[in-house]
Parts: C-alpha cells; structure tokens; sequence
C-alpha cells in the first residue's frame, strides 16, 4: 500500500511539472480585449421654419401661411346694421364720411378669414382709392353706376351683391332688416378666387415695443374725433389689455359677441371733403395732417399718397416714417370740418 501511494504521488508531480514546463514554453497569453468608448450622442439641428410678414398687420406668421388675397368690403354703420359681423377680425378699417353726416367703413381682412362678413351696402366715391393699392377682392351691394365704374376700372376684383358670381357666396339674412342685412360667406368667396396674389404692406412696423408713437409720442387717454353734428367716437387707451378700445357716441361700440372693438393703433388723418350731387367724396390724393396712437402715446405726424395705386405714407414732424405697432388699425378719415382731440391721462 505505501509502494503504491508513493507511486501515485509522484506520477502526479511528474505530470505537474510536466504541464507547468509546457505552459511555460509554448503556452500563449490571452489578450484582454478594452470595452469600446461609447458613441457620443449628437444634438440633433433643429431647424426653424422660415417665416414671413403678415402685410397688414405686420405680425410674423409662417411662411405661404397667408399667400392669398384681402378682401375688403364697404360696411354698414347705421344703429340698426349694428353689431357689425365681422369687425373684430379686421386688419384695417377705414371710416369716412358718407352722405347726411354719418359714416360707413372699407374693412379689410386677410390675415384672419372669418366665416361671415357685412352687413355689407353700396360703393362710394373714395373707395376706389381707398381699395386700389391692396387689390384683392372689394365686396359691396351696388351704388350709383358712375361710382360703380370708377370702382371697376380698380386692380380689385368687384363682388357685386345680385349679380351671377356672388350668387352662392352673398345672401340675406333674416336676423336684421333690408337694406342692412347683405353678409358674405367670405371663406368660399376667397376660394373662388384663390388666383389673386396677396396685397403689398400698407404701412410700416416696428419691433414690439418700439412703435413710433411709444417711443416718441405722449402719454394718451383718449383719442376723440367728430366727423359732423351727427356722429362723433373716441378710442380710450386699455393698459391692462394694451389696446384702445371704441365707442361711437357716448357708448361702448360693440362686436356680435358682445365685445368692445379694439384695436392696437389708431390712425387719424385730417380730409378735405368735397360734395358732388350729394355725395360726400373724401379726398385722399395730396397730404394732410395725422395723429398716430398706440402702446397708450400719440405721435403728430403729416399723411401723404401720390396715385390711386399707392399706400398711405406716414410720417413724423421731422420727416422720418411712423412705424405702427405690430397688430390691426383703424384708420379714421376726419373731415377738416370736423375736429380731433388727444386726451392726456389725468
């Protein structure tokens, strides 16, 4: 048994050593791979959707967003046409005089489309300047066929109430009394006309806060305006909303949702008015004094527009252009017969 054990032992350690020698002379050492460095992430480029200026607001939209045209329309103002439909959207609302001392509007809408517009009525002799340098669409119910002409010989698509093209589009409703109840259906009429480019910008903006009349105009209550004995309004300044809120008379004037109409600047231009067979015609070829309002400050200034076609041109005592804020405008037309007053605060 000892034989035996010692035998083992020693073959064992034999075959140790054995193994140890080979190892030592041929065995090949296994290599420690490194774990790979992780892939840095990469900050994906975002980049922003090119963006252009909406014309007749100045507000920057997207792109082609509003690459079609304006449509302007001659609106009502008698009590009984109120609330107009519509106004709350405008861009642009130019109030004139009209015959026995009231007023009617050319509003104008392109960077927002409502449903319905109006109630619309007939054409005026200063439309076509009024109109021609936005092209686009005008929409009104009729009028003298010597305005009706002179508003046809205008780059501006006439959409007549009562006549083939505006059969699916103009309409009555039964919610107000003839005359003043013609609306359009002022989506489907842009549609039928989606040939007609977008207009040009009608007067210059500023950067928010540094409109013209914020920079350099004084402090501003109210801005109040009679165009004769029988129709008078004033804007009042809302600083907790940042815009001039209306009234006509001695009254808020009020949107068809019960609203105050507002605006972000006020535009005051004095007129001459001449009167041909009893129709007032406000003069708008030649220059004139102005007052321009927003961000709660006016700004005096002097108006000037050289040929139906051109904008209104806006420019301070010093000659240098009035920037408007950024947002709608309400353009008031004041005869010179008429009067102006800017309300300090207090």
């Amino acid at each position: 048994m000892g034989d035996t054990s010692a035998r083992g032992r020693a073959l064992l350690s034999l075959t140790l050593a054995i193994g140890l020698g080979l190892c030592m002379s041929g065995c090949v050492p296994q290599k420690t791979t490194p774990s790979a460095s992780p892939t840095p992430s990469l900050t994906p480029t975002v980049t922003a959707p090119p963006t252009s200026v909406a014309p007749l607001r100045g507000t920057t939209v997207p792109a082609g967003s509003l690459d079609h045209a304006s449509i302007a329309a001659k609106i009502d103002n008698l009590p009984s046409a109120r609330p107009q439909i519509g106004l709350e959207s405008t861009d642009l609302v130019y109030q004139e005089l009209v015959e026995g001392g009231l007023t009617r509007y050319v509003a104008v809408w392109q960077s927002s489309i409502p449903a319905l517009i109006g109630p619309v009525r007939s054409i005026r002799p200063m439309d076509p300047d009024i109109v021609s340098p936005l092209g686009g669409i005008i929409c009104y119910s009729g009028g003298q066929q010597r305005f009706v002409d002179l508003m046809r010989k205008t780059p501006v698509y006439n959409a007549i109430h009562g006549q083939a093209d505006t059969a699916s589009t103009f309409f009555r409703t039964p919610t107000k009394a003839a005359p003043h109840n013609v609306l359009v259906k002022a989506p489907e009429l842009l549609a039928q006309h989606a040939d007609i480019p977008a207009p040009a910008q009608q007067f210059q903006y500023a950067s928010a806060p540094t409109s013209t009349a914020a920079t350099a105009g004084t402090p501003t209550a109210a801005i109040s305006y009679a165009f004769s004995g029988v129709t008078s309004g004033s804007w009042t300044w809302d600083a907790a909303k940042a815009v001039f809120l209306r009234s006509q008379g001695t009254g808020p004037d009020l949107d068809s949702a019960g609203a105050q109409l507002s605006t972000t600047n006020v535009v005051v231009m004095r007129v001459t008015v001449t009167v041909d067979q009893n129709v007032p015609k406000t003069n708008l070829m030649g220059s004139g004094e102005a007052w321009i309002s927003s961000g709660g400050r006016t700004v005096h200034a002097s108006w000037t527009k050289a040929s139906a076609t051109d904008p209104i041109h806006l420019a301070d005592d010093a000659g240098a252009p009035v920037l408007l804020a950024v947002g709608n405008t309400w353009i008031e037309l004041v005869p010179t017969a008429g009067s102006v007053s800017v309300v300090a605060p207090g």
